[in-house]
């Protein structure tokens, strides 16, 4: 996707709200509805240490610098959900929400993170990101949209940029004590430690950034609203999320408090918003999709607990005994707990229902893979990618299907179709270095094995093989990239490194003892 650059200045506020005047930002705009806090403010740590003290916020440039930085720092302290199927669905709805609203200076991409908790946010440079445990207790696309709609929102408003300019007031000594204890938590210190630093920096800084914080929310809700009709969704869906959230405790008590954080009144939110719909009484109608009930049978099938997994697919299948997904998702969640003769029992029973549907056939394929049947995996995942070309999960099994047949120049041709379209999907790179490597196309293997573990944060293993395949000899524009890739992640080790030693000097250093009250005798 190829966005042109905005004509006005950058960092200036044009968010585009049908309604309201702009408003003043707030330090940690991006954490919406819970807080992958610890990430975003070391991030804005990083922004701040980068601008002298005299700019009012970051140019497109420096953001796109910061967001390379900031994903870095999430997929360290991330799990982020490399499905084709669900990050696919997610970016559609995301991509046809971003395509209403006007020129923007970012291409949008949308990440899935395995955590339970009821979690989105935007981060610097158009990345948004959403928790496995939202989509999980969503019942709609439009629930999904209104989320999505919501965190473009923010983009577009730039709230993230323009939070620099509350550095100002806050100080570098906040901003400092912050990113200390968060990033002792982080790094395995102990999360206790971790978040007494941060909480007592955090403390000096709260009023300012909650009374802030209500007017960005209270803009992106205007915005989003607009958008998602626009893009063809009822705000009902948003409404239905933030009431669901409201129900949520989202915090332990051995996390931050609540009142320290930067989140809203969802009350007031949910009020706006349920007045905004009895206004407005042509909305869209609701959508029905089926890719919704695909990827979010997925979903549980895959990534919930097998416990709540099996509940939600029983209750699936009770509520509606003819729909084939219910089937479909025992099936995969069978196949992950290692019960392959029953998952090849029910896919079929699925298969039987639905003949030619590419998803099902998929489906049949991965089981027969799992299984060991490679001779029925690649007959049956050929046919399913003959029926839907672009079916990049269907190529990448067969692909993993050709390896385990020893076919690896058939191997090494669908995964590289599977690559153009995923670069950083992370099983096909490893795949592709495992078949490069079989064909004793060493270089071309280390380089494959290179991006695979600078991407999971493996930085060791990244700079031995990038440095490899350097050594071995690659083409001058691959070269280019690798000696990139090879900086980043040398860098990433002495920082991570610097940081071991600073929380072992202080795990070693000897505490005060605690001071005992007076004893009347």
């Amino acid at each position: 996707m190829v966005w042109k650059q905005r004509t006005h200045l950058p960092g200036s506020r044009r968010c585009g709200s049908p309604s309201g005047p702009a408003h003043r930002p707030m330090i940690v705009a991006a954490a919406t509805f819970g807080g992958t806090l610890r990430l975003i403010i070391v991030t804005m740590l990083i922004i701040t240490l980068m601008l002298p003290g005299n700019v009012r916020a970051i140019t497109i440039h420096e953001e796109e610098e910061l967001s390379a930085e900031f994903m870095t720092m999430a997929r360290e302290a991330l799990t982020l959900v490399d499905d084709f199927v669900i990050t696919d669905y997610v970016t559609r709805i995301g991509e046809k929400i971003v395509r209403v609203v006007p020129t923007q200076p970012f291409a949008y991409r949308f990440f899935v993170v395995k955590d339970h908790t009821f979690n989105a946010f935007a981060g610097p440079g158009a990345k948004i990101f959403i928790h496995t445990g939202l989509l999980a207790a969503m019942t709609s696309e439009a629930d999904l949209a209104g989320i999505l709609g919501h965190e473009i929102s923010h983009v577009v408003c730039r709230h993230i940029s323009d939070s620099i300019e509350r550095q100002k007031k806050i100080g570098m000594a906040t901003l400092a004590g912050i990113a200390a204890g968060l990033l002792l938590g982080a790094a395995g210190g102990s999360a206790a430690l971790g978040n007494a630093a941060s909480v007592g920096s955090m403390a000096a800084g709260q009023s300012l950034a909650l009374s802030y914080s209500r007017d960005d929310e209270m803009q992106a809700d205007q915005l989003g609203l607009d958008l998602l009709t626009k893009a063809g969704y009822s705000p009902a869906g948003l409404l239905e999320m933030l009431k669901k959230i409201r129900s949520q405790q989202w915090f332990g008590p051995k996390q931050i408090p609540t009142y320290l954080l930067t989140h809203p009144a969802v009350d007031d939110r949910i009020a706006y918003i349920g007045s905004w719909i009895e206004t407005h009484p042509k909305l869209p109608a609701p959508v029905v999709s089926t890719d919704f009930t695909i990827a979010h049978t997925r979903l549980m099938a895959l990534y919930e607990s097998e416990e709540i997994a099996r509940k939600a697919l029983d209750e699936a299948r009770s509520s509606d005994a003819r729909s084939v997904w219910p089937l479909y998702g025992k099936s995969l969640l069978a196949m992950r707990t290692g019960k392959n003769e029953e998952a090849a029992i029910l896919m079929r029973q699925a298969l039987e229902r639905q003949a030619f549907d590419p998803v099902m056939l998929t489906g049949m394929g991965r089981v027969y893979f799992s299984s060991g049947n490679y001779n029925e995996a690649l007959s049956i995942l050929d046919s399913a990618v003959s029926l839907a070309p672009d079916d990049s999960e269907a190529k990448f099994y067969l692909g993993r299907t050709q390896m385990a047949l020893g076919k690896y120049r058939e191997a090494a041709e669908t995964l590289q179709s599977v690559f153009r379209r995923y670069p950083e999907h992370l099983d096909t790179l490893y795949n592709l270095g495992k078949t490069y490597g079989a064909l004793e196309k060493e270089a071309d293997a280390a380089y494959y094995l290179g991006v695979y573990y600078k991407l999971k944060a493996d930085y060791r293993n990244a700079v031995f093989q990038l440095q490899r395949a350097l050594d071995l000899g690659v083409d001058p524009l691959r070269q280019e990239q690798i000696e990139r890739l090879l900086k980043e992640s040398k860098k990433r080790i002495h920082l991570l490194s610097r940081e071991a030693e600073r929380r072992q000097r202080n795990l070693s250093s000897p505490q005060p003892l605690p001071k005992q009250p007076l004893l009347m005798r």
